[in-house]
């Protein structure tokens, strides 16, 4: 029996009537012979870490743009909270822990430089093409863009979970519902502690409903939200938080969202964002020739418009900077 074989057999042991196995995936759009060693989730685990836009997370924003200090979040480690969070509750119900994995470290991949400012700038600039939605861009990174245009050819259960992580549409899987809400859990809550740690918030302007309901510190938060998921989903049958934790949680974001999310100091520079991302979105759409050979191709194939938005939005935060002032900005003359 293979290591893969070995696996399959654990997982119609251990896991849940309701869990996705990995024997039982609806599979990939290009049909591939299985890997002796991992199980289709587990490989696309691996595809997914192994790719380029993944590890261009790490210089790309999460809240704070550019922040000074080397323990704010990036996107890179809130994918990584994400998908600890989402193991956590999917071991806990016996769902599969490796498609909840998988859906948590690609679910960010198509998010822009400069967090949801940058997204508001391209789906401005995209609006007559359907907009940008960093979810949807996520699914175009591992479908179209990686793997020079071949894509990574993800399983079915992986690319539902990585779309719908976010927006109208729910997941069709647990372990999707599992990290839409963890993603959630993960971004509030350590949200808070950059917020605190930049001085924009201090622990006794936490409302008293909220800490008296979760904690007021980081992990007594995540961790009476995990219990209370993993405790509801248990008695009810579906991925859920109990109501009245619902409830409280939304007051928690309504509050990160005027204290934070629209706080002038966190986001001074946020209008200076789209000036950089338009910039560069017009440079390229009337010099498609200077565009990387790989999206001068999907131009080709789909249209010039969308081919620029998928190298913008591909660029870290430090890239994006350094490419509009070498195109934009003079360099000093020095006089001697």
């Amino acid at each position: 029996m293979s290591p893969r074989e070995e696996r399959l057999k654990l997982e119609r042991l251990m896991l849940s009537a309701l869990a996705s196995s990995a024997e039982n995936s609806k599979g990939r759009e290009c049909y591939e012979p299985e890997c002796e060693i991992r199980t289709c989730f587990q490989r696309d685990i691996d595809r997914i870490t192994h790719c380029k836009a993944f590890r261009r997370l790490k210089h790309k924003t999460q809240v704070f743009l550019q922040p000074e200090g080397d323990h704010y979040r990036t996107r890179l480690t809130h994918t990584l909270e994400v998908s600890r969070i989402g193991r956590t509750i999917a071991r806990s119900l016996k769902l599969n822990e490796d498609l909840a994995e998988a859906i948590a470290l690609g679910h960010d991949l198509g998010h822009t430089p400069f967090g949801h400012a940058g997204e508001r700038a391209l789906d401005a600039l995209l609006r007559d093409e359907g907009g940008f939605r960093h979810n949807l861009q996520s699914l175009r990174i591992v479908d179209k863009l990686e793997q020079d245009g071949a894509g990574l050819n993800l399983t079915h259960e992986v690319r539902d979970g990585i779309k719908c992580h976010t927006g109208i549409q729910k997941p069709s899987t647990p372990e999707g519902e599992i990290i839409r809400i963890a993603d959630r859990i993960a971004y509030i809550n350590h949200d808070v502690d950059d917020a605190i740690r930049a001085g924009i918030l201090h622990e006794a302007d936490i409302p008293q409903e909220i800490t008296a309901a979760f904690g007021a510190k980081y992990g007594e938060l995540i961790n009476t939200l995990i219990l209370d998921m993993i405790s509801e989903s248990e008695r009810c049958g579906i991925i859920a938080l109990s109501p009245q934790t619902a409830l409280i949680f939304d007051t928690f974001y309504d509050f990160m969202f005027n204290k934070v999310y629209k706080n002038m100091k966190a986001k001074s520079e946020e209008s200076k964002v789209y000036g950089i991302l338009s910039g560069l979105f017009r440079f390229y759409f009337d010099n498609p020739d200077e565009l990387p050979v790989d999206f001068r191709r999907i131009a080709e194939q789909d249209s010039l418009r969308r081919a620029v938005c998928d190298y913008v939005s591909g660029m870290t935060d430090k890239y994006a900077i350094h490419l509009f002032e070498e195109l934009f900005i003079p360099e000093a003359w020095q006089v001697r």
